[in-house]
């Protein structure tokens, strides 16, 4: 049976960070990192936007260059999954029945793009956008002439997906179930915004419209019927309605979640010498008053992969990270600070119709969160008010003649 002193389950940025961050901190002994996939580790948020586009290569988007795992001594297996955890034992078993025993056990595995339940689901032409592959069969199709394209769900991945096809040229309708996009995420005004720029982009947006089924032709996409009988031409569905964290395995094992596994403050799980980081992650976050929560960013990996590195290493510093998130849509740079979970009030500094505003939210006149839009100087500045949590009058917020900097 091979061995390695830490096994790393996951080659995501979580993963990939796990790996850097105990070679920084001292850790001279082995290190095994399991891939699904059968890429080097690489950057995700780049597939729904610049690597969907062309505007960037692969290379461009890995997180280090391939050689860079081996002369760290980093042992890469990629295109595996590790299916069963022995949490007494130490070992776990790779999909090819291949055991593995450890010391040490990260799970990072972060998570499965959500599949469509209704008829129709398996057709040829309906895709996600969790992994390399995924955005490679997109890709593939628009060149093979793809013109007319449906996207299910009205969240960052869908709208940026639907901004780069009509950069592209495509005619592209966007189904979203609730009253508003970006709801589960931001506030009303944020949503009118995007909203009203897809729009202007020529985006065919349709609120509380949902997919009853997906019509096919010779087994590949041919329409999308709604539940109200409509039916919406498409020669592919892109479908953006969140993802199931992957922690099956963990589970099964004995450990402790529901959505997500859950971790301490050291992202520890409840089976021992086994942590858990990442997407996959259920924790409580100090910026949402302690509420236990997943947050899905490239942020929330690399930090707690750092915080789990340190704290193998002796260096045990409970996870403390700032939460900050981006999304890049036409020519809008969305920058957001904190969490707005539970916020009671919104601001809006600035002036949406000049496409360079702030939307600042309020929990009890306690700022916890900023959507920036083209407004890096908000952003930077309106970080420090979240952090230092402070209780501020709303005119002030709103003028933007008052820096905020000023205000803490």
């Amino acid at each position: 049976m091979d061995h390695a002193d830490i096994i790393i389950v996951g080659s995501g940025h979580a993963g990939a960070q796990a790996a850097i961050a105990l070679r920084q901190n001292g850790h001279d002994s082995t290190i095994t990192m399991i891939g699904r996939e059968r890429d080097f580790p690489y950057e995700r948020p780049p597939l729904s936007k610049e690597y969907l586009s062309g505007e960037k290569t692969f290379e461009r988007i890995q997180i280090r260059p391939p050689h860079f795992w081996g002369d760290k001594g980093i042992d890469v297996r990629l295109g595996h999954a590790v299916v069963e955890v022995d949490p007494v034992g130490k070992t776990v078993t790779l999909g090819n029945d291949t055991k593995m025993s450890y010391r040490k056990l990260i799970w990072a595995t972060g998570g499965d793009a959500r599949r469509l339940s209704c008829p129709g689901a398996e057709l040829e032409g309906i895709h996600t956008i969790r992994n390399r592959a995924d955005a490679d069969r997109i890709v593939t199709q628009l060149a093979g002439g793809a013109k007319r394209a449906v996207v299910i769900g009205g969240g960052y991945i869908g709208l940026e997906a639907a901004a780069v096809l009509r950069k592209l040229g495509r005619q592209v309708t966007v189904l979203e179930t609730l009253p508003r996009v970006l709801a589960r995420v931001a506030g009303k005004d944020l949503s009118e915004f995007y909203q009203d720029e897809h729009r202007a982009n020529g985006v065919d947006l349709r609120l509380e419209a949902s997919a009853e089924c997906i019509l096919g032709i010779d087994g590949k996409v041919s329409a999308v019927r709604l539940a109200d009988g409509e039916e919406i031409p498409a020669d592919m569905v892109i479908v953006g309605i969140g993802i199931v964290p992957s922690t099956g395995p963990l589970i099964a094992a004995g450990a402790s979640g529901g959505n997500g596994v859950d971790v301490d403050e050291y992202c520890r799980t409840t089976l021992e010498d086994v942590h858990a980081i990442g997407d996959c992650a259920a924790h409580a976050n100090d910026f949402a008053d302690g509420a236990v929560i997943r947050v899905e960013s490239v942020q929330n990996a690399n930090d707690m992969a750092t915080t789990t590195a340190k704290s193998i290493m002796g260096d045990k510093q409970p996870y403390h990270a700032f939460p900050w998130f981006w999304s890049n849509q036409y020519d809008l740079k969305l920058q957001t600070a904190g969490l707005s979970i539970g916020y009671d009030q919104t601001v809006v500094r600035g002036d949406p119709a000049d496409r360079k505003f702030s939307v600042i939210y309020l929990k009890e006149g306690r700022v916890i969160a900023l959507d920036c839009v083209n407004n890096t100087k908000d952003y930077v500045q309106g970080r420090k008010l979240v952090e230092a949590r402070v209780v501020l009058d709303a005119d002030s917020l709103a003028d933007v003649e008052v820096p905020l900097k000023s205000l803490i």
